[in-house]
């Protein structure tokens, strides 16, 4: 029997895969665990049209990321923080300093996906990577400048 298989199956293929099995096996043991559809002519055309789908949707989630990179790459941020002398910062700019930033200038990024290897703790201009996509990433330019005292 010829099925599709709807998830990965251990020693038997991966999800979408048309693989040949026996009938009992997919009687038994696949169709009632859903892991797998017959692969009769309407199935597969069915799941075609799924998989074209999900292409498409994740083409332009991929491109709207791009998009978003370019953006962020364009607009530096400019951070102020309390230093004092060699420019040594009092504390440090982390992710939560950057993602309340990048908020202030108009763009939704979540903390997780604001890479710093370490907090910043010098003034001056850094560079940040931000995740978006998984294929995507952006180079923010962060500027920590000295907070004036009164």
């Amino acid at each position: 029997m010829r099925v599709i298989l709807k998830e990965d199956v251990k020693n038997l293929g991966s999800m979408g895969d048309i693989v040949t099995v026996r009938n009992g096996f997919a009687r038994n043991y696949l169709l009632p665990r859903n892991l797998a559809v017959e692969a009769n002519p309407r199935n597969i055309k069915e799941f075609e049209h799924h998989k074209r789908i999900i292409r498409e949707k994740a083409h332009k989630i991929r491109h709207a990321a791009r998009t978003l990179a370019e953006r962020i790459a364009s607009s530096p941020v400019v951070i102020k923080a309390r230093a004092g002398e060699e420019e040594k910062l009092f504390g440090s700019v982390t992710n939560i300093d950057i993602e309340k930033a990048l908020k202030d200038a108009g763009f939704d990024i979540e903390r997780k996906k604001i890479i710093l290897e370490e907090p910043i703790k010098r003034l001056g201009e850094h560079t940040v990577t931000i995740k978006l996509h998984p294929e995507v990433t952006a180079s923010l330019t962060v500027q920590v400048i000295r907070e004036e005292t009164a």
